[in-house]
């Protein structure tokens, strides 16, 4: 018989508690086996029988959900994940509940809880399953046990998960963009680089980003995230890094030096305007699940520039991309796919890898050198 997932779930509401609880216990693989108000009350629990993952509140009685999470990061690692109104605001207090060390970020508004945790539920138990197979050593830093590289160790390190949204049909690049499968392929131009990547994408990035030089490609990148992060995160990058990093916006061109990060509700398209390509951004319904989409990015980049592009997929749950990169791949762009040692959460690019395509699976450190190999020598 299968092992199932133990959840704890800790929140100062009985209702959430209720309600989270219900909404697990549809999924036969996974089993609660507590809930607590606040974080003492879960603590004692849990030294009676551990959890498999963790499902957090920040603002609680006694001690804050943040406080808990660093505390139970230190002592004992454990996949959490957030579920928070707090989060919702995307201010500094989530940063810093992400920076902890969760795996990912359920944001429930304030009113009609009850409803959005309902319409939630198959996300959810996908959250957990994925909770429960993240590679937690790829979050912590190197004094804790993990790969993290030495940028991460700072206090502000922020990993941000995607955040969840309500079930909805899961669309396809389609309703986005067609493939233009006779396109013409088109070797005149410039070349550049697509990453798409998802949860713990935002310490894989930085450790790619702070590691390339100011002539590298221009660079475009699909980070699952909602919109109130995107700003603070590029700010952040950008202060770190050699190349700039902004938040993408509708015509930006894509060149050398700058990484444009697709900003967090809205998809980003690469178009050709002659020798050059520039950027959409639109909004429309989420793909894979997502706005961004990884898929829409890749697409584009696959009508657009065909053999012209670098696409790299990165650590996330799911498996957006996957078709993306595939579709780069069958028009002759280079393709690159993260490997599982040092994925938080090997999902997009084991589906990637399955599709055929990923020309190489590289772990994390040698990704910026690929990125700089294929500036400096196209295939």
């Amino acid at each position: 018989m299968a092992k199932t997932i133990k959840v704890m779930i800790v929140d100062d509401s009985i209702l959430v508690r209720q309600v989270l609880s219900r909404m697990l216990a549809s999924d036969p693989s996974i089993t609660v086996i507590g809930t607590a108000c606040d974080p003492i009350d879960a603590r004692n629990k849990m030294e009676r029988e551990w959890p498999d993952v963790l499902v957090l509140d920040i603002e609680m009685p006694r001690m804050d959900g943040i406080s808990f999470l660093t505390q139970i990061m230190r002592d004992h690692p454990t996949p959490t994940i957030i579920c928070s109104s707090l989060a919702e605001k995307g201010g500094q207090i989530s940063l810093d509940a992400l920076a902890a060390g969760a795996v990912s970020v359920i944001s429930k508004p304030k009113s009609g809880v009850k409803q959005f945790l309902e319409d939630l539920a198959v996300d959810l138990c996908q959250s957990v399953h994925a909770a429960a197979s993240a590679n937690l050593k790829a979050l912590l830093p190197k004094e804790s046990g993990g790969g993290a590289t030495q940028s991460f160790v700072a206090a502000k390190r922020a990993v941000l998960p995607p955040v969840l949204a309500p079930n909805r049909p899961k669309f396809t690049a389609d309703v986005m963009l067609p493939l233009l499968r006779n396109a013409p392929i088109l070797r005149a131009g410039e070349r550049f680089v697509a990453i798409g990547t998802s949860t713990g994408g935002t310490q894989a990035l930085e450790a790619v980003l702070t590691r390339l030089p100011e002539d590298t490609l221009g660079l475009v990148v699909v980070q699952h995230m909602p919109e109130n992060f995107t700003g603070m995160f590029t700010q952040r990058l950008d202060g770190q890094c050699k190349i700039q990093v902004r938040e993408a916006r509708d015509g930006d061109r894509v060149q050398r030096g700058v990484a444009l990060i697709a900003p967090g509700g809205k998809h980003m398209m690469v178009k050709r305007a002659g020798a050059q390509y520039k950027v959409e951004i639109r909004g429309g319904p989420p793909v894979s699940r997502h706005t961004p989409s990884v898929d829409v990015l890749f697409r584009s980049v696959a009508n657009a520039a065909g053999p012209n592009a670098l696409g790299v997929i990165m650590t996330g749950m799911g498996d957006d991309g996957a078709v993306g990169l595939k579709e780069m791949h069958e028009v002759g762009a280079s393709t690159i796919a993260q490997d599982e040692a040092t994925c938080v959460v090997f999902g997009m690019p084991k589906e990637a890898i399955k599709l055929g395509a990923a020309d190489d699976v590289l772990p994390l450190d040698k990704i910026p050198e690929a990125i700089v190999g294929y500036t400096r020598n196209p295939k």
